[in-house]
């Protein structure tokens, strides 16, 4: 690694660890001062490239590739507008209906996301776009925590079995095409970005092999690990819970230098058993069965892998919940979210990833698609669209702190003006790069009668009513909702899984009172429309909250999972109808618990 003169290298972000990291941030910085004119070059790219496929021909471009006739010409889409070219492209039609280069796979949206697994179709170019946000990630982070050359990470991340489509087409997870991408498979080493899961154990498909083996080798090299990480804050707290359930044969294996008989696959048995468990180790064997043995798991990430500086996982959104129990599994270690993606494109990163969950945002790099942004009426939680007027789209370099906005991209692979379904707020600039803070997905979550619930009001409830359980050590580990109309009226159900930290004091246990309290909590927490449902037009019954048993969410991801989801894209779904789930769920409850009165209501708070 080259010695970095800082006074050379130096960029505004901050002296660089190394000239790599150099030359990645000043490219930051010349892309973020450059913001609009990189966003005029990169869609005159978009429409040049794509000039004669059949959906820039439908509407008449003739050529051109500046914004005004670009705005002019295409609409504003969904999913379900383009549906009908995807399924031709899924059928085996291989015209250029979006793209003049080749469709080389669909990526498959996140199978709880929006309720339904979208095929975004994608081009091997998008390959090398999606790396070099990549290689931004680590030269921010060096920033911020020296040394992280001087040992390894332990990211669980996991491949999901990918599907074809009727024409032959792969259609897998953005990461699992990534992960079995030779850009990752043959990428050269680094030691800022060295893992202690070899390739074979990440790209074993079967997910108990994967997390086991994972998971010992973790164990093995665990003075070495400098961060833990996975995908989402749930994948995290699914891995402590598979040591939990497993360590006596991890334990077993070390002491013995023997690996589990349940390890069944070739390549990943024999990269284990030659290059990892080559000689019985009792004394760490002994270490890890002290530590796991006891009911005390606060702290259990510092203790067992006692180097590491922090989490590195996505608590923004839906994960935001998961914050408390990392903070108790990793004895309060910082949270680091480097970055803000999806299937359909990478968007951006987080300069300041050492920041406070709640604090955290993203910025996005124009070099990664052409960004546009739909105003949203936050009062009405709908973005500002008709079908009587065209929207009026507002450009990345022109958007407004304080603002929220719906994400519309449009990408090299072919998407136009397509509507991610993110709702982001921005928070202030970096240059001349807009930074966003991620609200929420604009779906509706919950509704009885005129109520509209949305994901991110639901989640502030669930926290505010949380806050009662503190005072009996307990916090809320995983929670979904549902809208049951079974009863008249209908009524709101939050499933509840709940963390005991003392466990051994009875009193300890939040009682039946609280919990009461705790659905009042969250009827108080939601919209006045909800709350005059419940007061003035009785169209909406009292808030019921059932307890589920420990483990009962990652019964859930299991199914999930048996059904086709990724297990790096899973999120335990806010809301759920589907009937198996719900009959999963209630199968699992222990306790049932009401509103004990109606929420607060009056004309003059209607919003």
């Amino acid at each position: 690694m080259a010695v970095v003169d800082n006074s050379e290298f130096s960029t505004p972000l901050g002296p660089p660890a190394c000239e790599k990291d150099a030359k990645a941030l000043r490219f930051i910085e010349e892309t973020t001062t450059n913001t609009d004119s990189v966003q005029q070059r990169v869609l005159a790219e978009i429409l040049t490239q794509n000039a004669h496929t059949e959906y820039v021909n439908r509407f008449r471009l003739n050529g051109a590739t500046d914004r005004d006739t670009f705005k002019s010409k295409f609409p504003v889409v969904t999913y379900e507008d383009l549906q009908p070219d995807i399924q031709r492209i899924a059928n085996g039609d291989r015209s250029p209906i979006f793209s003049s280069h080749p469709i080389s796979e669909f990526l498959t949206s996140s199978g709880t996301s929006a309720g339904e697994r979208k095929l975004m179709p994608t081009i091997k170019e998008e390959m090398e776009r999606r790396q070099l946000l990549y290689s931004l990630l680590m030269p921010i982070m060096n920033l911020y925590v020296p040394g992280l050359d001087k040992g390894k990470g332990l990211y669980f991340l996991f491949v999901k079995a990918e599907t074809k489509t009727p024409g032959g087409l792969v259609a897998r997870p953005v990461l699992t095409s990534y992960y079995k991408s030779d850009i990752f498979k043959t990428r050269h080493y680094d030691p800022f970005n060295d893992y202690t899961s070899p390739n074979e154990a990440v790209l074993c498909a079967d997910s108990f092999q994967s997390m086991y083996t994972q998971m010992l080798c973790g164990l093995l090299m665990r003075d070495q690990v400098l961060r833990v990480g996975a995908v989402f804050a749930s994948g995290l707290l699914r891995a402590i819970r598979f040591l939990q359930l497993n360590w006596k044969q991890l334990a077993h294996d070390i002491s013995t230098g023997t690996l589990n008989p349940k390890i069944t696959d070739t390549c990943l048995r024999e990269c284990i058993t030659s290059k990892y468990l080559t000689n019985p180790k009792p004394e760490l064997a002994e270490f890890i069965s002290s530590e796991c043995c006891t009911e005390e798991w606060e702290g259990i990430i510092t203790r067992i892998w006692p180097n590491t500086k922090y989490l590195d996982v996505i608590v923004t959104g839906a994960m935001a919940q998961y914050i408390p129990t990392l903070e108790f599994y990793s004895g309060g270690l910082p949270m680091a979210c480097t970055m803000y993606a999806s299937s359909e494109c990478y968007f951006g990163v987080n300069l300041n990833p050492m920041c406070k969950p709640s604090d955290v945002t993203y910025t996005i790099m124009p070099n990664m698609g052409y960004f546009e942004f739909l105003p949203h009426d936050s009062s009405s939680r709908a973005p500002a669209l008709s079908r009587d007027s065209p929207p009026r789209l507002v450009d990345l370099a022109d958007v407004e702190v304080g603002k929220e906005y719906e994400l519309v991209i449009t990408t090299y692979a072919g998407l136009v003006r397509y509507r991610v379904g993110d709702v982001l707020e921005v928070t202030g600039f970096h240059n001349a790069a807009p930074q966003f803070r991620f609200v929420r997905r604009k779906n509706v979550l919950l509704s009885i009668d005129s109520d509209k619930t949305d994901e991110a009001e639901l989640q502030k409830a669930v926290e505010n009513a949380s806050s009662l359980l503190r005072e009996f050590n307990t916090t809320v580990v995983e929670y979904t909702s549902y809208a049951d109309t079974k009863t008249i009226p209908g009524h709101y159900v939050i499933y509840w899984e709940l963390l005991v930290k003392d466990n051994e004091t009875m009193n300890s246990h939040p009682t039946d009172e609280i919990l009461n309290q705790c659905c009042l909590a969250i009827e108080e927490s939601l919209n006045s429309v909800y709350r005059q449902g419940r007061v003035a037009d009785n169209s909406i019954g009292p808030l019921e909250i059932r307890v589920v048993k420990n483990g009962t969410f990652e019964e859930l991801m299991d199914y999930a999972i048996s059904r086709g989801a990724s297990i790096n894209q899973y999120k335990a779904p806010r809301c759920v109808n589907f009937t198996p789930i719900v009959e999963l769920l209630d199968s699992r409850v222990t306790s049932f618990h009401f509103s004990p009165s109606k929420p607060h209501w009056t004309p003059e708070r209607r919003r």
